[in-house]
């Protein structure tokens, strides 16, 4: 029997969908749908790093934070869809949004991994994902006439996001054990 889809899968798997369409059929709308969903992603992973850190305690602010990562995420489109899809605003958007949750995870990582050692999995993955987006603003002929920069990101992610939803079952096992011990306790 097979699990249904969790969102980062969903989330990811669109993204990677999106990519291959465009780096296969290059359209306006294959353009601009690869480059919402790898925003998506990044704002997605932020969100995740939001319920991981805040949400086990405060549910609200969660909620909250979600509206205000997807009123984000419609401001950006409507942006690049209706006014001027404008590359450099793009860039400069999706980098900075990629550090904070960089710096989130790192810091949630670092707080914790002495208490919790499947953190270092996460460690890892934002580490080689912050190393990978290099590529992201690489800009080089395609080699084989095929793959340029932002496609061998995209194939590059594969086995990262592998490692990162190892590294959410972990966790996802520890607070189950945890709240289990708890709920014993009590």
């Amino acid at each position: 029997m097979t699990l249904p889809p969790k969102s980062e899968e969903r989330v990811s798997l669109n993204a990677w969908f999106w990519s291959t369409v465009f780096h296969t059929r290059d359209t306006d709308l294959t353009e601009k749908m690869d480059y919402f969903c790898a925003s998506t992603v990044i704002l997605h992973s932020i969100y995740l790093c939001c319920v991981r850190t805040v949400g086990l305690q405060h549910p609200a602010v969660v909620s909250a934070f979600r509206a205000l990562l997807l009123l984000m995420l419609t401001v950006h489109i409507s942006y690049l869809s209706l006014i001027r899809f404008d590359y450099g605003y793009n860039l400069v958007a999706n980098v900075a949004i990629g550090l904070v949750n960089v710096v989130w995870w790192l810091a949630w990582c670092l707080w914790n991994q002495q208490r919790l050692p499947h953190v270092r999995k996460c460690m890892v993955v934002v580490l080689l994902l912050q190393g990978l987006s290099l590529l992201e603003l690489l800009d080089f002929p395609p080699l084989f006439w095929v793959l340029d920069a932002h496609a061998i990101w995209h194939i590059s992610t594969i086995p990262v996001h592998v490692l990162f939803f190892s590294f959410l079952e972990d966790d996802s096992l520890y607070l189950l054990k945890e709240s289990e011990a708890k709920f014993k306790l009590d």
